[in-house]
């Protein structure tokens, strides 16, 4: 299926390009397509095109970041409205429970945060919308995380591809590294900063402690 995916992207010029890059990332989260085939790969094929004089490069980043805002706005609100139910009727082979844990684990620790985080994994990209949506999180949170995600991703996937032109295979790899890595790094960053406050709120020499000793 990645195969003709990527064959039957690489054909494609002008406005059908930019509706499959648009497309791909769009259904990455409203329907957990992005379980089954990763939205980035759209992305970075646009990037490879444009780098062929396709299709222009901006319009190429805006139709991918356009599609990932959208698609993960559109996974909230249907975490909002039939989140667990859609979810117990999935096939465990396409939405594997330790892929739900893990998204839910990340909101957990990380609130709005973690829609920022998911953008950069595959499977919790898929997930980690419509999850917030049934956790409860506030719209207002969400979409400030989802829209600054998806601005830094798809652009920073479009032009890897621009940048690699034919060596697109390699930066894909690449791709996927780096946003593992990333991920893992504001995981690091933001479960730090959570015990530092927790440290300074309940340190005996803060100023709780030094009233009770004046008295």
């Amino acid at each position: 299926m990645m195969t003709w995916l990527t064959d039957s992207i690489l054909r494609l010029t002008g406005p059908l390009l930019l509706v499959a890059v648009f497309t791909l990332p769009a259904l990455e989260a409203s329907t957990l397509l992005g379980l089954v085939v990763p939205g980035e790969l759209a992305l970075m094929l646009g990037g490879v095109l444009a780098h062929e004089g396709r299709a222009p490069l901006a319009a190429v980043v805006a139709a991918g970041v356009a599609g990932a805002v959208v698609g993960d706005t559109v996974g909230y609100a249907v975490g909002r409205g039939v989140g667990e139910r859609l979810l117990a009727r999935l096939p465990r082979r396409i939405v594997k429970p330790h892929q739900v844990e893990r998204a839910r684990a990340l909101i957990r620790r990380l609130g709005g945060r973690a829609v920022f985080v998911g953008r950069f994994t595959a499977a919790l990209r898929a997930l980690v919308p419509s999850l917030a949506g049934t956790a409860g999180m506030p719209y207002r949170t969400f979409a400030v995380w989802n829209l600054a995600g998806g601005v830094l991703w798809g652009t920073g996937v479009v032009l890897l591809g621009f940048a690699a032109g034919p060596a697109w295979r390699t930066a894909e790899r690449l791709a996927g590294r780096v946003g593992l890595a990333l991920a893992g790094t504001v995981v690091v960053v933001a479960a730090a900063a959570v015990l530092v406050r927790r440290r300074r709120s309940g340190h005996p020499d803060g100023p709780a402690a030094e009233r009770s000793g004046d008295g």
